[in-house]
């Protein structure tokens, strides 16, 4: 399934995602909240429907799990081979803060494993990619673009732009190094920089959801670098029963 998947196809997607949120992103747009009082705006909507319309047109056999669709039962998804998770916009709060920092997430996952990913900031116009075994590139370079050879004098901390806790940030100051240097960005763009080398470390003591992760996760993967569960070496799997992620680092 994964040899006939053209991950050229998945990245026209998102970038055609990408410049309908610009759209809406240059204008005053609504915005609503959800059941668990998170932000939904009308970009999030119309990247979903674009996103997942393509998909199903390309791949009809591939079933969808996205954020802003509804639920599906684990009784349903447990069967499910490969599927395509889904999130529209990562980053909400940074479109609606208008930084800049925030992400169209589309990721093919395989079992519980991420194979391919696809990250777009249609802000900066970054386009990272990445497909099992054919390593992971941003904006067509090949990553990791750089490696810190001094980690022990100086390492590069990335850490939620809005969702930093207490936890997070006392793990960051027990790291073992001379100098932490904090990097705050928001959406999946962080475990994007440790995929390419310019933080070191991205830990995240708090909650997050499969699909905020799973499109940069298998980028961290085909650039040699891991998603491990806090105080554990084990990475961390998706189509789990419960959607929360475990606590973990990007290393």
């Amino acid at each position: 399934m994964l040899s006939k998947i053209n991950i050229e196809d998945v990245k026209n997607i998102a970038l055609q995602a990408g410049e309908a949120i610009m759209e809406i992103y240059k204008k005053d747009f609504s915005i609503e909240y959800k059941e668990d009082k998170s932000p939904l705006t009308e970009a999030d909507t119309l990247a979903n429907k674009i996103i997942c319309s393509a998909l199903q047109k390309l791949y009809p056999e591939i079933p969808l799990l996205s954020e802003e669709n509804k639920e599906v039962a684990y009784e349903v998804r447990k069967n499910w081979e490969y599927y395509w998770c889904i999130d529209p916009i990562d980053g909400t709060k940074e479109f609606i803060k208008r930084n800049g920092e925030f992400t169209v997430n589309i990721a093919l996952i395989y079992k519980d494993r991420p194979v391919l990913g696809v990250v777009y900031a249609p802000d900066s116009h970054e386009m990272y990619a990445a497909k099992k075994n054919e390593g992971a590139f941003k904006n067509g370079e090949k990553l990791p673009l750089q490696t810190n050879k001094t980690p022990k004098e100086k390492l590069f901390v990335v850490a939620s732009k809005s969702h930093l806790s207490q936890e997070t940030q006392t793990f960051i100051n027990s790291l073992d190094t001379k100098e932490a240097v904090q990097i705050l960005r928001g959406s999946s763009l962080k475990l994007c920089m440790v995929a390419e080398g310019t933080a070191d470390i991205y830990p995240r003591l708090a909650p997050t959801m499969e699909w905020d992760t799973a499109a940069a996760h298998a980028i961290v993967l085909e650039s040699g670098k891991r998603v491990m569960k806090f105080e554990s070496e084990d990475e961390i799997v998706y189509n789990k029963k419960e959607l929360l992620n475990p606590w973990f680092v990007v290393v």
